[in-house]
């Protein structure tokens, strides 16, 4: 029974997923793009919207592979700010955000056609003016807007809204929409057929009356159709079981609407001349076909509502998307942190919301009538990214890059990623020179942007630089050159993370926090994880997260009162997760911690430590260095530091230097020897290592008993805290076991602190990542 739960929590899982990809890629693109395209490439159209397919199937591996390496990423943006780096993550983010506002304009626009032709000839009388149609035609001055840019205006005021308040599509209800469009098109499909005529295909003895040479400009045309695939993506976290769901997801979604387009276009070109279908509706007018009879107006209302409901899901899922770009941008400093303000009301990044939406409506009031510009204008800003990340996938294998572990491969690496990158900058070609212009002009204005802010304000560098400058001697001198002139230069703050379980009771921990905060010039971060369980979804949780995080302000704040924090900026933060010690990990990587200080014992829910991944596969490699305070109380008067050497004795040293320099401690070195006759070169080893920790000052103690464990119990009586760095790799998951760096260590009566750092940490992290302020 087990199973057969889990198999049908795998299954809707995926559907969900789909849903988002096909619905977010079945509106406009159907509903509006083959009327366009076929008055430019003839009866062919099908052509292009199936070469259209086949490009973003090749781009499609990629950024499956990508989303089951990073789940947790947030989309395409990520992936090209991590192995590039900012310089490209600038000019990725603000295409993505960009092609986004275009396309959103595109599908309201294609809305407000079906809505024109849904309220056509009804009219509101008003006494004294006679008659008014619901959607005028307005006329201000110099500029006309129609009756479907009228409607396009109302659906993106209300799309903008709808995120501007909050409002969201459930899973359910997606799946719910798409099912509906499906079965609606796939009776269209059906009942069309049987009005299918080739000799409307045929024209002039061809298929190709306007010639081949139109196919390609009508596959850069319809690409547009073909964008919503890699938001399943940026769901990856959410996604129950990514590494299977979401490749399956990603390329099931392309390959479904691909062969709905092939279908439902080659329909459309076999029931009306290609030169006679509607550029606004050309799904009514096929409908209005088809349907005979009663059936006629039953067919073509239902085909309008379809449309309706596919081009506002696209729309809306469009502009949501954005604000997800533009707050992953804000939070690596790449735009300014003010578009990311939260509303104390409705918890949405309002400012950002508004800013997209005020270039939505102005696309529409100047580009309205020009849907082809729209179109395109979206596709090449998208297509730019999508070469990126194709290249960012071979960054990210070709430098071995630490952590990047993906459950999907693409096939024939490296001839997958390589096509996908030469397919998309080669569509670009086929545009028109004013759709080029807009890409070319937005890729400058982001390459100004990062040279006149970003560069200044972010430190997050990219992998293929860090891989470059790594090895200066070898690479050619004008890739070393453009490496350096593109290294970000904003400098990266110190930050101690301290995940607590109850706020009320952690003085302990904020107090030690704050001194390695303070000798680091850097900040505090405390993140209370509250953990629900698994019937809870994680949705339903995060509803009160508000009311939780209110609570653990106002119960910090009180610890606060009665603890030293030297001053340091201290925040509070609260999640909501199903696996507490899991999210310790989460929380670090996110934060970009130098270093979590978390407490120990069985009144903690991650003492437990519940897991979805093994425990040994989260502690392998550490995000950041880790300190297990492991009693309730903090007295770092009189420390104890055992040392035998190695990096976790380097990171017990650093932290008790804090500790000097902050609240005065006084220091004891301990090094256990074999017996009295190595005593003289246990004193050397100390005083050198003492030496080069700039510990000079510190008392040295040298145990000849050759027992580690008993010469730490005898030392740790005369100290009130004792600091012992990791023997060896797993301190975390030898303490969810029951079993500390030293047996001993459980059976003081005194402080113990625990110490590791990671010794794979990446090429980033050694050259420019979570440095410490000094040298190690």
């Amino acid at each position: 029974m087990t199973d057969s739960t889990d198999e049908l929590a795998k299954d809707l899982g995926l559907l969900s997923a789909l849903a988002v990809g096909i619905g977010t890629m079945i509106g406009a693109g159907i509903f509006v793009l083959p009327g366009v395209a076929a008055q430019e490439t003839g009866p062919i159209v099908v052509l292009s919207f199936i070469i259209g397919g086949l490009i973003a199937m090749v781009n499609a591996f990629s950024v499956s592979e990508l989303g089951t390496a990073m789940p947790k990423a947030g989309g395409a943006y990520y992936y090209i700010n991590r192995a590039l780096g900012p310089l490209f993550g600038s000019i990725s983010g603000m295409g993505d955000w960009m092609g986004l506002a275009f396309a959103s304009a595109f599908y309201c626009i294609g809305f407000g056609g079906y809505l024109a032709t849904l309220l056509d000839g009804i009219v509101v009388p008003i006494p004294g003016l006679g008659e008014l149609a619901l959607l005028p035609t307005l006329v201000l001055g110099p500029l006309t807007l129609s009756e479907i840019q009228i409607g396009a205006l109302l659906a993106g005021v209300v799309f903008i809204a709808i995120n501007y308040l909050g409002a969201k599509e459930t899973g359910g209800i997606q799946t719910a929409i798409v099912t509906l469009l499906l079965a609606i098109l796939t009776l269209f499909a059906v009942v069309g057929f049987f009005s299918f005529d080739w000799g409307t295909v045929y024209v002039d003895d061809s298929i190709a009356p306007l010639g081949y040479s139109e196919l390609l400009p009508g596959t850069a045309l319809v690409f547009v159709s073909y964008l919503g695939y890699a938001k399943i993506a940026t769901i990856g976290e959410e996604l129950e079981n990514p590494g299977r769901n979401l490749p399956i997801a990603i390329i099931g979604s392309v390959a479904v609407v691909m062969g709905l387009y092939a279908i439902l276009v080659g329909l459309l070109v076999g029931i009306i001349p290609y030169d006679l279908l509607s550029e606004e509706t050309p799904m009514s007018d096929a409908a209005s076909i088809v349907f005979d009879g009663n059936l006629g107006i039953i067919g073509i209302t239902s085909i309008t509502l379809a449309a309706l409901l596919a081009t506002a899901s696209s729309a809306n899922a469009s502009i949501l998307a954005s604000a997800r770009i533009n707050f992953a941008m804000g939070r690596d400093k790449i735009v300014s942190d003010w578009l990311n303000e939260i509303h104390p009301r409705f918890a949405t990044p309002y400012r950002s919301i508004a800013v997209t939406g005020a270039m939505i409506l102005l696309f529409i009031v100047i580009l309205g009538g020009q849907l082809e510009v729209l179109s395109k204008a979206a596709s090449v800003l998208h297509l730019i990214v999508y070469a990126l990340i194709n290249i960012a996938l071979i960054v990210f294998r070709e430098t071995d890059a630490p952590e990047y572990d993906p459950d999907f491969r693409v096939p024939l690496y490296p001839f997958t990623p390589i096509l996908g990158f030469v397919l998309s900058l080669g569509l670009i070609w086929f545009m028109k020179a004013e759709e080029i212009a807009i890409g070319l002009l937005l890729v400058i204005i982001a390459v100004g942007w990062y040279g006149v802010y970003a560069r200044h304000e972010t430190s997050r560098d990219g992998i293929l630089s860090t891989y470059i400058l790594s090895r200066s001697t070898e690479m050619p001198d004008v890739a070393v050159s453009a490496a350096t002139a593109a290294k970000p230069t904003g400098a990266d703050e110190f930050t101690v993370v301290v995940p607590v379980s109850n706020p009320r009771t952690e003085s302990a921990l904020l107090s030690l926090a704050s001194a390695l905060a303070k000798a680091n010039d850097g900040t505090v971060t405390v993140v209370h994880i509250v953990e629900v369980p698994d019937q809870t979804p994680l949705e339903a949780g995060a509803e009160h997260v508000q009311r939780i995080d209110a609570e653990s302000q106002t119960l910090l704040a009180t610890v606060r009162e009665r603890t030293e924090t030297f001053d340091v900026p201290v925040e509070i933060k609260t999640v909501v997760s199903h696996r507490s010690f899991e999210e310790i990990f989460n929380v670090a990587r996110r934060e970009r911690a130098n270093t979590v200080v978390m407490g120990w014992g069985s009144d903690r829910p991650w003492g437990a430590g519940r897991a979805e991944r093994p425990i040994d596969e989260l502690t392998h490699d550490l995000p950041c260095d880790f300190l297990v305070l492991d009693d309730g109380e903090f007295d770092p008067d009189r420390v104890l530091v055992p040392t035998g050497g190695g990096p976790n004795s380097d990171l017990s040293a650093e932290v008790a230097r804090d500790l000097r320099e902050q609240v005065g401690a006084s220091i004891t070195l301990l090094h256990v020897v074999d017996d009295d006759s190595s005593r003289a070169d246990g004193e050397a080893f100390l005083a050198k290592w003492a030496s080069d920790h700039d510990l000079a000052d510190a008392s040295i103690r040298v145990d000849t008993s050759g027992n580690v464990d008993s010469a730490i119990a005898t030392a740790a009586r005369d100290h009130s805290l004792t600091i012992i760095g990791a023997t060896e790799r797993g301190l975390l998951s030898r303490l969810l076991r029951g079993s500390l760096a030293y047996d001993i260590a459980a059976e003081l009566d005194q402080s113990v602190l625990l110490a590791e750092r990671p010794t794979r940490r990446s090429l980033w992290d050694r050259l420019f990542g979570r440095q410490r302020g000094r040298d190690e």
